[in-house]
């Protein structure tokens, strides 16, 4: 569906700072000065602005291409989410299909893509350019995603990375909330190189190897090319190759494993009691021996026994630790000059990734206590006229609370993820002089799209299932009747050919950009030339979703989710201006003013103006104070606007049932008699189904943005005999967003449901008569506020070149002094500094030490990366010694420093051979062990995943 346009308001500060800037523009825009001197112009991530004394203006990390190749890797997102102000965010160390279904955004889960997410803000909040101009969202075959898949963008081709660690809005348009990344593409290349890679972990497994071409040059004229072709190939790690993640929580055995078993689990209400299914309820909850299989069926009572613990299903054999793939790129860039002032480039990319996730073979769960959320599951009647029933009754919704069984003879759920990317842009560049001062530029065009699809194998039609479990006589060809009772070998291949189909589904996301920009000095001030930049860009944005038809169907018995299509699109246009103050007066070597402003026009919701201001007062020579003030905005996404309703299922504790370890209820026990839920009612399964999806009432989020900081470069740390370069840097950040679109957390939800019998958080939640939760409504809203705020601190220091080589040292470091997200309610939700949750963490401090040295053809590195201890709740795990707390009910996950070392030797041929090895991890540390986390009992996002030594050799051969 499409959007339809609705007004939208300015807020009142809104008003008045666009009021401002107009007012103090206009005047600036319209004066002429002859006297106007030519700078030498560079282009800085963060203004539009062209002009050498800009830099350091905003904080801007940018990472070398020699800072790439030290750090072993081949994907640009696990480069960039080592920095130490990245917070968690998807890579392929989730394994992130099947249960995990539709992301909380209700916008799909990238499986196999790498995202960036700074400051903890999201991936969804960060802006990534490809050199300045926006890059297309990702399409993983699962919904139409809000964020960037930075596995679509080769690594071969990147010549460095600048990372904007602050709120741009003003300069580059929607999502710049958290920060920009600016990836620079390889221009200026003579000659050519190829380059080969090797590496794997110490346990033999998780190969990684891959090979790039690059060839570019010039005619001499200006004509200029770079042609670059790249392979990257990434093998499997399983969990069960690890111990730590061999069970579904370490330490805890069977405990948290699923009911759904080989076996089977089957629980209801008999006619007549016996020992298995005692008076006065006559509840059977029953399995058969572990590892037995009987033909046809086995008899009742005397071939079953009650479930327990021990019959639990380890689902954590068949998970993914390191999820397999394979990446393919061509690139090409040129640039030819039309005139002497005038340039016409093009640029062009094609990317393909291949990935897989696996999960374990796919449970089939029937009956109320079911919770799937599909009424062919839930509403099912086992007939007892089917030949391989053993009870003699039928089984549905009047006498039945669960069944559940897992087909291990159809196998795992495997799903593949074919992910192209398309990219085409063109434009022209030149220079005109205007009062004898260079004006600069450009004019561009760009079209890229995102095409997704995801085959998925070893999940059930859920519609054939009801066929083939009803009676006899209901069963013809080409149904076959369905043994779910007989144990593990009783499913034969006849009745999988019936009720296992292949699973297609497809997606798409696309953005064209036309877009124009103009900078260069207005007029003379005494302090300076007032500089501006001004341009304008128009983007459509396509974007669909296409399930399978089964699954639209509604017989998936998988993760169900329904079509989603819509398009939008934006025109704006920019000012930015440049204001010298002061220059060379006391206590001001220089003193400028930045204000930029941006309108935007969306056809979803209206207008839109973000204004920024800067202060850059440099005391000294080597002595700078910066601060700058931002009003940022995030446009809802296509899948936020119009994705569907589709199922994740999560892993929820229910504080009003006895706890999958015995636990007994948490909840008042007077609200859950109210809920519906039965005395003495246990949790059969601990994963709930939980409904997301789009909400075409979504508002934009509105951000402040503040940084403050400053940077010495001391004069004695300057040419001196123990120091060429010595410089520090601290930056003071602060966002908060407001309207954040984001569904509340869905356990956040169903506490305060029990705590509050409020309809505002229970209206969606609906429970059986068993007690189960059967339905969970957990949709996007804008929710309250997300404030964060914190500290940078960075050293650098580049030593003398002596006998002893060449050093170089660098330590970043970064500070979360607070995060907090408070939904419209004021319910506040359970992230915040110091803790681990959802599978994500907000570490307290984080911290990168490089030491780098050179001689002659030798070089050398080492590397350190600290991460500080957090907390997490042990939930169900409380009374198991891995809980290290269970007193407060809390685990603490210790601090973890990773060692990473590279050798290099360059050989002098041809233009030059260099030889590199290193080892990432060298000291074999595991991360910490994860309660809470949905698998494998690790956090994927904030640690290095597996664990292990990981060596690798590269070798680039110049000529």
């Amino acid at each position: 569906m499409n959007g339809s346009a609705k007004s939208y308001v300015l807020p009142p500060r809104r008003r008045l700072t666009l009021a401002l800037v107009l007012a103090l523009s206009a005047p600036w825009a319209m004066a002429q000065d002859e006297n106007t001197t030519t700078l030498e112009r560079i282009e800085v991530t963060g203004t539009r602005i062209k002009k050498a004394e800009l830099e350091n203006q905003v904080p801007v990390q940018v990472l070398t291409r020699e800072d790439i190749d030290r750090t072993g890797l081949t994907s640009v997102g696990d480069i960039v989410q080592e920095l130490t102000g990245s917070g968690s965010a998807l890579n392929t160390k989730f394994n992130s299909s099947g249960n995990f279904g539709f992301s909380p955004n209700g916008d799909g889960v990238g499986a196999g893509s790498s995202q960036v997410d700074l400051r903890h803000l999201g991936s969804k909040r960060v802006l990534v350019l490809v050199d300045g101009i926006r890059w297309v969202n990702e399409a993983s075959a699962s919904g139409v995603g809000s964020a960037t898949d930075l596995n679509t963008i080769p690594l071969a081709i990147v010549e460095r990375i600048e990372v904007l660690e602050d709120g741009a809005s003003s300069i580059y348009g929607s999502d710049a909330i958290a920060g920009v990344v600016n990836i620079i593409t390889r221009r200026d290349f003579d000659g050519a190189q190829i380059s080969a890679q090797y590496g794997e972990y110490s346990e033999g497994d998780g190969a990684t190897k891959g090979g790039d071409i690059a060839w570019g040059g010039s005619d001499g004229e200006g004509l200029s090319w770079f042609l670059g072709a790249s392979y990257v190939e990434q093998d499997v790690i399983f969990s069960r190759d690890r111990e730590q993640s061999s069970f579904p929580i370490p330490g805890t055995g069977l405990t948290f494993g699923s009911s759904a078993t080989p076996q089977g689990r089957f629980v209801f209400v008999n006619p007549v009691s016996n020992a298995l299914c005692p008076a006065p309820s006559n509840t059977c909850n029953i399995t058969t021996p572990n590892g037995s299989t009987f033909a046809p069926i086995p008899r009742f009572p005397q071939d079953f026994i009650p479930f327990t613990t021990a019959g639990r299903f380890n689902f954590s054999q068949f998970n993914l630790l390191l999820t397999p793939s394979e990446r393919a790129g061509v690139f090409g860039q040129f640039r030819l000059p039309l005139t002497d002032t005038t340039t016409l480039y093009a640029r062009a990319l094609f990317n393909q990734r291949e990935s897989i996730n696996q999960a374990a073979p796919e449970p089939i769960f029937l009956g109320p206590g079911a919770g799937t959320g599909n009424p062919l599951a839930d509403n099912i009647t086992i007939s007892r006229l089917n030949r391989f029933n053993p009870f003699g009754i039928d089984l549905g919704p009047s006498n039945t609370i669960l069944v559940a069984r897992r087909p291990v003879e159809g196998g795992p759920r495997v799903f593949e993820q074919e992910v192209d990317t398309f990219y085409l842009g063109m434009g022209l560049e030149g220079t005109a002089d205007w009062r004898d001062s260079p004006w600069y530029w450009d004019l561009n065009v760009m079209f890229s799209e995102n095409q997704a699809n995801q085959t998925n194998f070893g999940s059930y039609d859920i519609f054939n299932i009801n066929q083939a479990l009803g009676p006899d006589a209901g069963c013809v060809a080409p149904c076959v009747p369905l043994n779910i009772f007989g144990g593990p070998g009783s499913i034969t291949p006849a009745m999988l050919a019936f009720i296992q189909p292949v699973i297609r589904d497809r997606s798409d996301n696309s953005i064209s950009i036309f877009s124009g920009n103009l900078t260069g000095d207005v007029m003379p001030l005494p302090a300076g030339p007032l500089s501006m930049a001004t341009g304008f860009e128009h983007r459509r944005l396509e974007g669909s979703y296409n399930p399978d038809p089964l699954v639209v169907a509604g017989r998936y018995n998988g993760v169900p989710s329904l079509p989603t299509e819509g398009e939008y699109d934006v025109t704006e246009v920019y000012v930015e201006f440049n204001v010298p103050l002061l220059a060379d007066v006391a206590l001001a070597k220089r003193l400028d003013l930045s204000i930029a402003g941006r309108y935007s026009d969306y056809s979803t919701f209206g207008g839109e103006f973000t204004p920024k201001f800067g202060l850059r007062w440099q005391l000294t020579d080597d002595f700078l104070v910066r601060a700058t003030f931002a009003e940022g905005f995030r446009a809802p996404s296509i899948g936020e606007l119009f994705g569907s309703a589709s199922r994740a299922d999560l892993q929820l504790d229910d504080p009003c049932l006895i706890g999958l370890d015995g636990s007994p209820p948490s909840g008042s026990a007077a609200n859950c008699a109210a809920l519906g839920v039965p005395v003495g009612a246990s949790q059969a399964n601990g994963q709930i189904s939980v409904t997301t999806g789009g909400n075409a009432e979504l508002e934009p989020e509105l951000a402040d943005s503040f940084t403050a900081g400053i940077v010495w470069s001391p004069d004695f740390g300057s040419n001196a005999s123990w120091s060429d370069r010595l410089d520090f840097e601290v930056t003071y950040y602060d966002h908060e967003v407001e309207g954040a679109i984001q569904a509340i957390d869905a356990q956040t939800q169903l506490n305060l449901c029990v705590t509050t019998l409020s309809p505002q958080f229970c209206d969606g939640i609906t429970r059986a008569s068993t007690g189960d939760i059967n339905s969970f409504a957990n949709r996007l809203t804008n929710l309250g506020v997300i404030e964060t705020n914190g500290w940078d601190f960075d050293v650098t220091w580049t030593l003398p070149e002596t006998d002893l080589g060449r050093f170089k040292f660098a330590w970043q470091n970064t500070f979360v002094d607070e995060y907090k997200a408070v939904g419209a309610a004021g319910q506040v939700q359970p992230r915040e500094v110091g803790i681990e949750v959802n599978d994500s963490a907000i570490p307290e401090w984080t911290s990168t030490i490089v030491l780098d040295w050179r001689l002659g053809p030798w070089s050398a590195a080492y590397n350190a990366r600290h991460i500080s201890d957090l907390t997490e709740s042990c939930g169900d795990a409380v009374g198991f010694p891995v809980c290290s707390d269970p007193v407060a009910g809390t685990n603490r996950l210790g601090s973890v420093t990773y060692h990473d070392f590279q050798v290099g030797w360059k050989l002098e041929v041809l233009k030059g051979l260099q030889l590199t090895a290193g080892v990432n991890n060298a000291f074999d540390k595991d991360p910490p062990i994860c309660l809470s986390c949905s698998l494998n009992g690790y956090d994927a996002s904030t640690y290095d995943i597996p664990g292990g030594r990981f060596w690798y050799l590269r070798a680039d051969l110049r000529f």
